[in-house]
């Protein structure tokens, strides 16, 4: 009997990081590149829902695991993604459907001390970037306040996944780790499109609201940028050599921080920091292009020694 194929277990984590560098490229202007990496990130979705549904067709418990929470967040990524491209109706039926997901795995119970602890995190605070974004498309009041529920709510869940979180995984994790500062990033983006849904055409946030949401998304990235830098200077001490499929939530980590960093520019307007921010995110386009020729090379391994032991 044969094994499952070497690209099953990262479509999930391709789609959330592809998702990621779409949403990413589009905030700096970037169309036509953003709408390619959409289709990819699509692709990939379609393939990791067929995954999971053919487990679950055959009986298999696996709503739970790390790939199922993964799934949400890159439902909802792919619904900003579309919302960008102006398909707003697509763009709410993948919230409605992220949301149902969502509700069903929110309670499922934690595995493990590793870095998919901040997966629900992740998963709420996309739901909150999704619903920030459809709110200042279609000046939705309503979903603004909800968006900003889920965004307390993901805070919330990122101080839970924190304390569970086992801190030698800074040393000994294979990329999954970086999840700590990709949630914090995340939660940054969500804060920033929340900001920034404010204005003539929706009144949300009374000045001292305004205030304390921008100091939170402030400090979310600067907590997330940090992080990333001492994760970094991690890698440096303790090096992974060899390729995991893991490490696509490092290239979402570094992704998600990029993307965030040019929201918040544009939200507060801070020219110096878009500029940051769009070398941040070559830097994470260049990560993700590596990350997929990493893959590919191991999957072409796996594939070769399948073959010799036949």
């Amino acid at each position: 009997m044969s094994g499952p194929s070497p690209f099953a277990t990262w479509w999930p984590t391709y789609a959330l990081a592809t998702g990621i560098v779409s949403v990413g490229l589009d905030s700096a202007g970037y169309a036509a590149l953003a709408r390619i990496t959409l289709a990819l990130a699509c692709a990939a979705w379609l393939l990791a829902a067929a995954g999971l549904a053919q487990r679950a067709a055959h009986g298999e418990r696996r709503t739970e695991t790390p790939a199922a929470l993964t799934m949400v967040a890159a439902t909802a990524v792919l619904g900003a993604g579309f919302s960008a491209a102006g398909q707003q109706t697509l763009a709410a039926a993948l919230l409605a459907l992220a949301m149902v997901l969502w509700a069903v795995l929110l309670t499922a119970e934690a595995q493990g001390r590793r870095g998919t602890v901040f997966l629900r995190c992740v998963a709420t605070e996309g739901l909150a970037v999704l619903g920030a974004t459809l709110a200042a498309a279609d000046a939705a009041a309503w979903l603004a306040h909800a968006a900003l529920v889920l965004f307390w709510l993901g805070l919330a869940l990122y101080g839970f996944a924190l304390f569970r979180f086992q801190p030698r995984q800074v040393e000994e994790g294979r990329g999954d780790h970086w999840l700590a500062a990709g949630a914090l990033a995340l939660s940054a983006l969500a804060g920033a499109r929340l900001f920034a849904a404010d204005g003539p055409r929706l009144y949300l946030w009374n000045e001292e609201n305004a205030d304390v949401l921008r100091t939170t998304t402030v400090t979310l990235l600067v907590l997330a940028l940090a992080a990333c830098v001492a994760l970094l200077l991690a890698e440096l001490f303790w090096p992974r050599h060899h390729y995991d499929v893991r490490r696509w939530a490092t290239v979402f980590a570094a992704v998600v921080t990029a993307t965030a960093t040019l929201a918040v520019a544009a939200a507060l307007d801070v020219p110096w920091l878009d500029i940051a921010g769009e070398v941040l995110l070559w830097i994470a386009v260049a990560a993700w292009l590596g990350c997929t020729a990493w893959a590919l090379a191991s999957a072409r391994r796996s594939r070769i020694r399948s073959r010799a032991r036949r």
